[in-house]
Order: C-alpha cells, then sequence, then structure tokens
C-alpha cells in the first residue's frame, strides 16, 4: 500500500496515525516533491473511480491562477485537467492510499482509511 501525503497536512497526519496503529505496511510517497506523471494519475483515477475533477483542490492559489472552476468538466477536457494536475500538484486532493488489491481511496476520514485496509 501506497499513501500519498502532504506532512503539513493534517488529514495526512491522522491518516498516517491510523495506518500504524492498524499496523499497516505502506510506503508514503510526498507527492509534493515527487508529483505524480499523467500516466500515475490516470491509473489511480481509473482505480478511485473518480474524474480528475472529482478530487482537485479548488481553494489552492494556482486553481485560481489557472481558473480551474471555471474548467469544463468532461471527456474532452479531462486530459487538461489531469495535465494541470501532475503540474501542480498541490491541485490533488489528499491523502490518496492505492491499495494491494488494486482499489484506491481518497483517505480524508478514518472511515476512509480503514476501507483502504479493508477494515
Amino acid at each position: 500500500m501506497e499513501i500519498w501525503i502532504n506532512p503539513a497536512c493534517s488529514k495526512c497526519r491522522s491518516a498516517l496515525s491510523l495506518l500504524d496503529a492498524e499496523g499497516a505496511d505502506y510506503t508514503i510517497r510526498h507527492y509534493l516533491q515527487d508529483p505524480p506523471s499523467v500516466a500515475e494519475l490516470e491509473r489511480v483515477l481509473e482505480r478511485l473511480g473518480l474524474e480528475p475533477w472529482d478530487i482537485a483542490r479548488l481553494g489552492e492559489p494556482v486553481a485560481a491562477e489557472l481558473g480551474l472552476k471555471s474548467w469544463e468538466r468532461t471527456a474532452e477536457s479531462r486530459a487538461q485537467w489531469i495535465e494541470a494536475m501532475s503540474a501542480n500538484p498541490k491541485l490533488i486532493q489528499r491523502p490518496i492510499i492505492t491499495a494491494e488489491d488494486g482499489t484506491a481511496r481518497v483517505a480524508r476520514t478514518p472511515e476512509a482509511v480503514r476501507e483502504a485496509l479493508g477494515s
């Protein structure tokens, strides 16, 4: 299992604490320093069953600079969203857990972390 985190994020720290408490085996990816590629984001979105706009942090200053709130949310604009998120990883919701069973979760709540653990 891998967890994408921003160490400054309280939800990420909470998710790590819960994973540790459950004795989970995981690796940490500091995705702001090691941004996912377009292909990686596409795979994670497929595993999440979500679209890029579903995991976009629209409140980030870079989102305002790009005018993200006004971007179309269509199949045709999907690649534009993914490219923007890869180039500006602050736009990606966190934490994201990818599990060995092929599933993934945006793990912002304890319940979502437990779901990722299969608990």
